[in-house]
């Protein structure tokens, strides 16, 4: 059997734009969602009719991944018909992950049931913080009170939940965020996305950030912070099987697995990334971000497509190495040489490779994978573009 690919499905529309966001992200007074979901169907079809074209017809369909922007803010039939088509288009694996993004805002939460019967199987929640005040610091449109009632309606609908905490925010103790971490903990399902509050560039808070209006914590605050994390999710029985992810075992994230593992994807939308290996060789594709520019390009030729490009076997080895070393099982040896044609001496410098391991942020796991200790994982940054040739 053919290895299974994912499908990405960007709706790239918000409610209202939060200050630390640079996704491509967009709010519109109006949005013809009939039109948009039309659209994501065409550039579904297209990528079908490609892949049989390059006589790879029926490859089976792993997971379906509705992220944002804001899916939730979809009609449920829109989201419907998509799954439909993409189960149609490819044969879904029988235990097939269908994921869409909500947030827990009132007019969200009353579409959830309509979005489960569309055939949404595994719900995550864009929860960021269970205190009121930093939800306002966030620029989020709900309060504490709503996200608890918003994860109780999803656990009750869903068969499989996750929802997202952004923590290391202005003035945050370690004592602070572990209490609230074990409220979000008893209210978690299976899986938990924990990220450092960052500042990204052109958004609100990188302006703010810049003037002095706040600071973050540094150094050995935001270290001490990413520690706690990985301890309280233990006591409740979540390992981090990412950087930024937790999930009680057997119930981590399928989709975002496929990226990590340097697996095939599709992505379509306004924006949407996508790796698919055709008979050149593994094709990276990008669309173009602009919704309305997306719309007007699909309608016209069937897809968005602005940039194609097949990658070569160091790019191949320099972003398998990327998404891996972000897991806590690390990179296979002999998967990264057989996705990429290079082998792991061939992809990275031996020096720094060795010097790593030295100072105990690599390892070698029992199972023969390369992996980034828990401080390896504070360091990643810094030490991937040391590391790769």
């Amino acid at each position: 059997m053919p290895e299974p690919i994912a499908l990405y499905v960007h709706w790239p529309f918000c409610a209202a734009k939060c200050p630390y966001c640079d996704f491509n992200s967009h709010v519109r007074e109006r949005v013809d969602a009939a039109r948009f979901g039309a659209a994501l169907r065409r550039e579904l079809a297209f990528e079908a009719a490609r892949l049989e074209a390059d006589g790879q017809g029926g490859r089976p369909l792993a997971s379906i991944f509705f992220g944002g922007g804001t899916p939730s803010l979809m009609p449920p039939e829109v989201v419907a018909g998509i799954v439909a088509d993409a189960t149609r288009l490819f044969p879904p694996l029988a235990d097939i992950e269908i994921t869409l993004e909500a947030n827990p805002t009132s007019v969200e939460v009353s579409r959830l049931a309509e979005i489960r019967a569309a055939g949404v199987n595994r719900a995550s929640l864009g929860v960021q913080a269970l205190n009121d005040a930093a939800l306002g610091f966030l620029g989020r449109r709900h309060d504490a009170g709503q996200a608890i009632a918003a994860l109780e309606a999803a656990r009750g609908l869903f068969p499989r939940l996750s929802f997202d905490l952004i923590y290391a925010r202005p003035g945050q103790a370690v004592a602070e965020w572990r209490a609230e971490l074990r409220r979000a903990l008893a209210l978690a399902a299976d899986h938990l996305s924990l990220y450092q509050l960052t500042i990204e560039p052109g958004t609100r808070f990188a302006t703010e950030h810049a003037r002095g209006a706040f600071a973050l914590p540094e150094g050995e605050e935001a270290a001490a912070l990413y520690f706690a994390t990985g301890e309280e999710a233990a006591r409740f029985g979540l390992l981090p099987y990412e950087v930024s992810n937790y999930a009680r075992p057997g119930s981590e994230s399928r989709h975002n697995l496929a990226y990590w593992r340097y697996g095939d994807y599709l992505g379509i939308g306004a924006g949407a990334h996508q790796r698919l290996t055709l008979r050149e060789g593994l094709v990276a594709a990008r669309r173009h971000r602009g919704p309305e520019e997306w719309l007007a390009r699909v309608e016209a030729q069937g897809h968005a497509v602005t940039a194609t490009e097949t990658l070569s076997p160091t790019d191949r080895a320099r972003e398998a190495l990327l998404m891996g070393l972000r897991l806590s099982e690390g990179v296979d040896p002999a998967r990264l040489q057989a996705r990429t044609g290079l082998s792991l001496a061939d992809a990275v410098d031996p020096a720094m490779l060795a010097a790593c391991l030295d100072e105990d942020y690599l390892a070698w796991t029992p199972e023969g994978r390369l992996a980034a200790t828990w401080e390896g994982r504070l360091r990643l940054d810094a030490l991937l573009p040391a590391l790769l040739r």
